[in-house]
């Protein structure tokens, strides 16, 4: 029968301890804005191209990502919006009806980025223009507000930021100084599978195994 050595069971130990602590820090756990460029190559990008001008977004499931939002439907659909700017480009998600509502982002799995491209109906620049908020399950994460400027016409940017602690589902709101609003490529970066994790800790530990026979 094959026995790991010491070392080699320490650093198994250690792979799955430092992973297991990762998933528990949620009283370190901090959340920060970044921008575009802070995203990894591997990071989901969702944007609308190709859907029907009109389609209901509140149900709405694209690319593993499912919608909703608040105030029901016909509120919020897939439209051309304000047109082309620096964050948004067509189509896009808009609100036609009352823009007051909570669009619901559920994600396929735990992740530690999120950010999309957005515009709002309005003038200048415009303080806490949009929140984020994120959620684990039901237990909310943390959460930060964005503030709007000329992008070049209409008032918005990009929003987006990380989290230590993982989660799972997102809810956007905009400020009630918008009129309207219009939300773009969405970008999110996923947390490892437990698979994955677990291929790397053997990984290292076939290494060390090597080196100790070596």
């Amino acid at each position: 029968m094959l026995h790991a050595s010491a070392p080699v069971r320490s650093l198994l130990l250690c792979a799955i301890a430092s992973t297991t602590l990762a998933a528990a820090t949620s009283a370190v756990a901090s959340v920060d804005p970044i921008g575009i460029g802070n995203f990894p190559a591997a990071s989901m990008l969702v944007s609308f191209t190709g859907l029907a001008d009109g389609l209901e977004v509140n149900g709405l499931s694209v690319a593993g990502l499912t919608f909703g939002y608040s105030l029901g439907n016909e509120q919020v659909i897939i439209n051309g919006g304000p047109g082309t700017t620096n964050n948004v480009a067509q189509p896009n998600i808009v609100s036609v009806g009352d823009a007051g509502g909570i669009l619901s982002v559920l994600l396929p799995g735990p992740s530690t980025q999120f950010g999309f491209g957005y515009a709002v109906l309005g003038d200048g620049t415009i303080p806490g223009a949009t929140t984020i908020t994120l959620f684990s399950g039901a237990t909310s994460v943390g959460s930060l507000a964005f503030t709007a400027v000329p992008d070049p016409t209409f008032p918005g940017g990009f929003a987006g930021l990380s989290s230590t602690l993982p989660f799972d589902n997102v809810r956007i709101s905009f400020t009630s100084d918008a009129l309207a609003w219009a939300v773009d490529d969405i970008r999110v970066t996923a947390v490892p599978e437990p698979a994955t994790l677990a291929l790397f800790a053997f990984g290292l530990a076939g290494l060390a195994l090597r080196r100790s026979r070596g």
